[in-house]
């Protein structure tokens, strides 16, 4: 009798075992995360999302992909979608939270974390995980204004929607006013989606009302995709002797610099780095643990012509 008692004691503690290694299991795999954005359109935010629904996917949870091409507003509308949803978490990437603020404080009163990815933090939010836009941009101004000499005809493409966009071109003013023999020609905004054919345009509607060889002398552009686009306009124009940046790292910014094109450096952002940020400090919430730091960034280097 006693041998069958503890026999069936054996038993109930496997199935216990059993059952429990069940329920983590499906607990880590129920998990599900919206990733949200409006510039999935754009080759770096893509490869954000990329990496996290790569990382979502290792770690066994379910990632949904929310792309409003280019619509902020439609964002507000579905970011509510996916809290009704009851989701686990929230993943905005390449946007300003302020535009969707009241959806981030409704988040948070649902006990739904909402993180940044290349976005900016504010009250409500877990994280934020970018590049330190301020240094890039210090980094990358510096280098361009000492290419130009200190002196010379700006032209400024950006899209100060873009919170790290933002903060990059604040710098700019900044630097600008402390380099007066610098002149800025014009500040025109590029269109998203599609920024490498809009500042294309842009640049050549500006190279035909700025004819004169010498009347431009370099461009500075918010990141890599207009700077293509502002290049191929100088390329095709003959145009040469203008000086283009940019910022990001992306490939084929990173291809033309090394073929002499116009453009003659960028600063490569992290993008996967900041991905895995936000892999690993997601994973830390969901196991009741609290986040480093409400911003991280990942390391950036300045990439230039040889």
């Amino acid at each position: 009798m006693k041998k069958l008692f503890v026999i069936v004691i054996g038993f109930c503690l496997l199935f216990s075992v059993a059952a429990c290694s069940k329920e983590e299991t499906s607990n880590k795999e129920s998990k599900k995360i919206a990733i949200l954005t409006p510039f999935l359109s754009s080759v770096t935010t893509k490869q954000m999302v990329d990496e996290l629904e790569k990382g979502a996917k290792d770690n066994g949870w379910k990632a949904n992909i929310v792309d409003t091409n280019g619509d902020v507003g439609a964002l507000a509308s579905r970011m509510e979608d996916v809290i009704s949803s009851n989701v686990n978490a929230i993943v905005l990437v390449s946007t300003d939270p302020n535009q969707v603020k009241a959806q981030i404080k409704l988040a948070k009163e649902r006990n739904i974390p909402v993180f940044g990815c290349d976005s900016s933090y504010i009250e409500g939010m877990t994280l934020n995980a970018t590049s330190d836009n301020e240094e890039m941009s210090k980094m990358i101004t510096e280098y361009l204004f000492e290419q130009m000499g200190g002196e010379g005809n700006l032209i400024v493409l950006t899209y100060r929607p873009h919170p790290g966009v933002l903060k990059r071109t604040l710098v700019l003013d900044k630097m600008l006013k402390e380099n007066p023999g610098i002149k800025v020609i014009t500040e025109q905004e590029v269109k998203v989606p599609g920024p490498i054919e809009n500042s294309r345009q842009q640049m050549e509607n500006l190279l035909l009302s700025n004819a004169d060889k010498d009347s431009i002398t370099a461009v500075w552009t918010g990141w890599d995709e207009p700077a293509i686009g502002v290049a191929q306009a100088i390329q095709a124009a003959n145009r040469d002797n203008i000086i283009v940046t940019g910022i990001d790292g992306n490939s084929q910014a990173v291809e033309m610099i090394e073929k002499g094109s116009p453009i003659k450096a960028t600063v490569k952002q992290n993008f996967a780095g900041m991905a895995e940020i936000v892999m690993d400090q997601m994973s830390n919430v969901f196991n009741g643990e609290k986040v480093k730091s409400t911003e991280m960034y990942a390391p950036a280097e300045l990439i230039k012509a040889k």
